[in-house]
Order: C-alpha cells, then structure tokens, then sequence
C-alpha cells in the first residue's frame, strides 16, 4: 500500500502518517526501488492502534510509553491515570454549570457577575459609593479574584467577612471618606497619623497576620504600586497604616 491508501484505511490524513513516522511512533516500511514506502497489513494495523489510543484521549508521549513497553501494565496505567484526568474534568465542569445556572437565574448581568461568589458577597457588602479609593479597592478585589485557585478566593474572602458587617462597613465607609478628602492633601498633612491610626485599628488581626508572609522589599514594591493610583496623602497614609500594623503584629 501507498501512504495515501493506508491512510484513508485507517481514517486518518497522510500528513498525519507522516508526523507519527517523524515522531517514531510508527516504524518507517521498507521502501520500493522508486522511493515510495511500501506499507503492509501490519504497518496498519500499527497506524489503527495509535489512532484508537488517541482518540481515548492518551497524548503521544503517553502513546510512545505503552507502545515502548510491557502494553498491558502500561495500559493499564495510563488509562487508569486518563480516567482519573476525565473524571476531575467532569466535576470541573459540573461546578461551571452550577456556577452559569446561578447567573442565568439573576435578575440582571454585567461582566463583574462572572465572579467568583466568594468575592462576589463581599463586594456586595463593602461600601462604594463615589469613593475613588472603594473602586481602587474593589478593582485591585476583582484583579485577586481572576488570579487566584478555588481555594485562596475562599480564604480571603473569610478573611474579609469581618468587614462586611454592617456597622464595620458603615465604619469603612467613613474610612473611605476620609482618604477621599486627602487626594489633594500633601503628604505631610496633620491628618495622615490620624486616619493611619484608625486605618490600622479597622484592620481585623486575621488579616494582619498575612503580614507574617510579606517581606520589606515586598511592602514597598505594594505601596509603589499603590502610588501609582493614590495621591502622595494617600499613599503616605497607607505607609503609616502598613507601619502600624507590622508593630502591631
């Protein structure tokens, strides 16, 4: 047989014949005095166990593995590892429908919906209002929410929760107003220790314990990049807080 007829035996492209040969999946025939490769019942019968084992699902590295080997144990092995991989996917997917279930069924949509509903309690419970610094809040929330694991969404937003009280966040609205009237301060404004002290007094210990896992060089790094969004009162003012708060820890 020529590569065109063995591959449309098997079902397959002879671009794809070419690529299994290259990767030595498929030992290459003997070739005719022309040059054509001359494939035999056994060189399909090779193509179509490569063909049925990636439509399993199994990569051609793992293909290549149970080719090379003992086939059964092997097999066995990959297959059994396979279907663990698909079951994983199967609950995966199970949770993203529940998840599109519980949106479709809201009244109203817009793109924040897609949230985590971890984060989504909490931002529903913090204050906003027209506080510049809320929304810088919330956003830098959201931007946690797309970067973490199922896992670390749960354990900030536990670690959120105690402001989501409702006299806590009558408290941090307040706190907000006040770092609101500060974005045209100078960063030696009298008000500054002030606001810091209360700053770091709303802060719940849970959360000042993460400050265990943050170096200096990080801390700079984060006010930084606050600087970047606040006013210098501002940010001085979270300095001072961020201070406190290492004391105080």
């Amino acid at each position: 047989m020529r590569i065109g007829e063995i591959a449309a035996l098997v079902g397959v492209s002879t671009r794809t014949v070419r690529h299994y040969h290259r990767l030595g999946l498929l030992p290459e025939p003997r070739r005719l005095a022309n040059g054509y490769r001359d494939y035999r019942l056994r060189d399909a019968v090779a193509l179509a166990r490569i063909r049925r084992l990636a439509e399993l699902g199994l990569s051609l590295a793992e293909i290549r593995k149970v080719l090379a080997g003992d086939q059964d144990r092997d097999l066995r092995e990959v297959l059994a590892e396979l279907d663990a991989d698909l079951a994983r996917q199967q609950e995966a997917i199970a949770e993203r429908r529940a998840r599109l279930a519980a949106l479709l069924a809201e009244a109203e949509l817009n793109p924040d919906s897609a949230l985590s509903p971890e984060t989504a309690e909490v931002l529903r419970a913090l204050p906003a209002g027209d506080s510049s610094v809320a929304a810088l809040d919330r956003d830098l929330l959201m931007l946690m929410d797309t970067g973490a694991d199922p896992k670390q969404r749960t354990e900030v937003a536990e670690l959120l929760r105690p402001l989501t009280a409702p006299e806590t966040a009558e408290r941090t609205r307040v706190l907000y107003e006040r770092l609101d009237e500060l974005a045209d301060a100078a960063p030696d404004d009298p008000r500054i220790a002030e606001l810091a002290a209360d700053l770091a007094d709303h802060i719940p210990d849970e959360i000042v314990s993460l400050l265990d896992d943050l170096d200096d060089g990080e801390s700079a790094s984060w006010l930084k990049t606050l600087s970047h969004e606040l006013s210098p009162a501002q940010t001085e003012t979270f300095r001072q807080t961020l201070a406190l708060l290492k004391a105080r820890r």
